[in-house]
């Protein structure tokens, strides 16, 4: 019998945020791996029954999707004495500056994005470049459940069930050359149904991009998730498909990519470009590098309220740091933020 002791870094199903609370934002405001692999990841269990999401909105899935919901790897990833996020608040609490800059826009406008068809590039540093359809490009992966932490750098935080596969799994198949060091990905630019890409918000420089390091992308807690809550990705949170990396701020995990490239130099990123002194490549979560303009030593967990704030300590790599401080263990990370 193999009996695993719960590290600090676990999730459990009981910390999912409610589906409720992450879709309403006036109630705020009031590869995968597989086998060995996943089993060494913490927390993680298999075989449950997703029956738990029976009350989310279902949405119309795609028919490569409801193929690899039939075979998905189930488990949970739990962290103590916290709640899963409902549903409702993870869907209407968003940024997506491509469909406005207030929170409840994407929700509002993110319905015109139209995601199939939808085809992805992998280029540059290896040996097997191409162009896919997202239901070939996803073909070869066993869709798993990981329940993650999500802190946003604003100081908000959810806890949420996402599927995915494993992005080393990925890396695997298009074969990294010895010159590649980092991946840039790219968000999809189309103005005419991403009414934020048109509007007086022009500082930012479309297309949205982002980047990690090789190594962290091999990590096994990084995965390119297709859905949510047991079902597929809603518009507004990056359909159909977005980056999870969990013991980074949340604007890393780029939404809707349409291109992952290899490359030799440090990609520079979008947020980093427009504000380099607030906004960092790396964007770990670090509870002693506070924002210049707010602490990041405390987070507010949603749903939260007037009444009820639900404010917490935040934890040094999001609670992943047995997974991952190793990463940098060479960096100082007061600079390298």
């Amino acid at each position: 019998m193999l009996i695993k002791i719960a590290r600090p870094s676990d999730c459990k199903a009981s910390d999912i945020t409610p589906e409720g609370i992450y879709l309403s934002r006036r109630t705020m405001l009031g590869a995968s791996l597989a086998g060995a692999a996943v089993a060494a990841l913490p927390g993680v269990a298999l075989g449950a029954e997703p029956s738990r999401y029976a009350d989310v909105e279902p949405g119309a899935a795609p028919g490569w999707f409801k193929d690899k919901l039939g075979a998905t790897r189930w488990g949970a990833v739990t962290v103590e004495n916290e709640a899963i996020t409902p549903f409702k608040d993870a869907t209407h609490y968003n940024n997506f500056y491509e469909f406005g800059t207030d929170k409840g826009d994407p929700a509002a406008n993110a319905g015109s994005l139209k995601t199939e068809p939808w085809s992805l590039v992998v280029d540059g540093e290896v040996a097997k470049p191409g162009r896919y359809a997202l239901e070939d490009f996803v073909k070869p992966y066993q869709l798993e459940e990981r329940i993650y932490r999500l802190r946003c750098v604003e100081a908000w935080s959810m806890v949420i069930p996402w599927l995915g596969f494993s992005l080393a799994q990925v890396l695997k198949q298009v074969e990294p050359t010895s010159k590649a060091r980092y991946l840039r990905f790219e968000t999809l630019q189309d103005p005419k149904v991403m009414p934020g890409q048109r509007s007086s918000f022009a500082l930012i420089d479309w297309p949205y991009v982002e980047g990690l390091r090789l190594d962290e992308a091999m990590n096994p807690l990084a995965i390119l998730a297709v859905g949510m809550y047991g079902r597929e990705l809603p518009n507004q949170n990056g359909a159909p498909l977005r980056l999870i990396v969990p013991w980074k701020y949340g604007f890393k995990s780029i939404k809707s990519i349409v291109r992952i490239s290899l490359v030799a130099e440090q990609p520079q990123t979008t947020w980093e470009r427009l504000a380099p002194t607030e906004y960092g490549f790396y964007a770990n979560v670090n509870p002693t590098v506070d924002h210049p303009r707010w602490t990041q030593a405390r987070e507010r967990r949603l749903p939260s309220g007037l009444f009820s704030p639900n404010v917490r300590d935040t934890l040094m790599f999001n609670g992943y740091g047995d997974e991952v401080a190793s990463l940098y263990s060479d960096l100082d990370l007061r600079k390298n933020y």
